[in-house]
């Protein structure tokens, strides 16, 4: 679906983007506003970066901040309920805050790469980017919701949303584990920029691994634990993986998630219109979306 769409009839768009989650677990979207130049930009200066002996990518590296900015090394970041790590490193770019903003308790300055012409510039760019079509698609996701379209508007206004920038390298033949093992995300919705490299699986509504493939000008949105614990499990979080087949484990892959989040002291709490007696409140203790984040950390072995 193209998101011209939703300007013209805001309304068929939700439905079509929601009958496709419901469906799929996931939707593609074109015509999505993000500047996939400054994409390829990015995603090379990062090659460049990944490639550095790994006591210098280490300088970059703050296990205070439990992975939120910055660097993460290779194999720290687990699946839930996995014992095996990741075959993956990756930095994550935050929200700029203003230095007195409140939220600065929760929220990190983002890390600089001093040798990088304009690095924070252009992250930050590319962040503002991908968080103004989040706030796009979830005005649709409210409609379909039956809420106001700007339901999400206060929610995610400083949202604690990252992007990601990961590095799964070569797989080495006696290496255990998966790029990514199969998970499901934490925050509200997730945007994945296409035409990356094979290897992004999605677990299907009939319950088989299917490979996604799509366009390098389509975005891949999906449904995180957080919209689906505010839904009752209406809208379900979509498992999926990174996985290498054959050739692929011989050469790097790359890839661009950006995953929306809500503001942390947002207190998440399922939705009266999907609670009923056949569908009774699975989530009936709410929690702040800070507490639910920090959960989660632990859970994969960032925290």
């Amino acid at each position: 679906m193209s998101l011209d769409e939703k300007d013209v009839d805001l309304n068929s768009f939700s439905k079509k983007l929601g009958d496709s989650f419901k469906k799929w677990g996931f939707c593609g979207v074109k015509n999505h506003g993000i500047d996939t130049e400054l994409v390829a930009e990015i995603q090379n200066l990062f090659k460049e970066f990944f490639n550095l002996p790994e006591d210098r990518k280490r300088n970059f590296h703050i296990p205070e901040l439990n992975g939120a900015r910055g660097y993460t090394p290779f194999k720290i970041e687990t699946a839930k309920d996995s014992n095996v790590a990741d075959l993956k490193e990756f930095w994550h770019v935050g929200r700029e805050l203003a230095h007195n903003d409140s939220y600065r308790k929760w929220m990190f300055d983002n890390v600089d790469l001093p040798d990088v012409n304009q690095f924070k510039e252009k992250t930050n760019n590319l962040f503002l980017q991908f968080d103004k079509l989040g706030n796009s698609l979830l005005e649709a996701i409210a409609i379909y919701l039956d809420l106001n379209f700007d339901y999400f508007h206060k929610v995610i206004n400083k949202g604690n949303s990252v992007m990601r920038v990961i590095h799964y390298p070569p797989i080495q033949n006696e290496e255990e584990g998966e790029r990514a093992g199969a998970h499901e995300d934490i925050n509200l919705i997730t945007l994945l920029i296409g035409g990356q490299q094979s290897g992004l699986e999605i677990f299907t509504n009939e319950n088989e691994w299917v490979r996604a493939s799509v366009d390098k000008d389509v975005i891949i949105c999906n449904i995180g634990d957080m919209l689906q614990r505010l839904t009752n499990n209406y809208l379900t979080s979509t498992t999926h993986r990174v996985k290498a087949v054959g050739q692929e484990t011989q050469s790097s892959r790359y890839s661009i998630p950006f995953f929306v989040h809500p503001n942390p002291d947002w207190y998440i709490e399922t939705l009266p219109n999907y609670i009923k007696e056949s569908n009774p409140n699975l989530y009936p203790q709410g929690i702040m979306a800070e507490d639910f984040l920090q959960e989660r950390l632990k859970e994969i072995k960032l925290s």
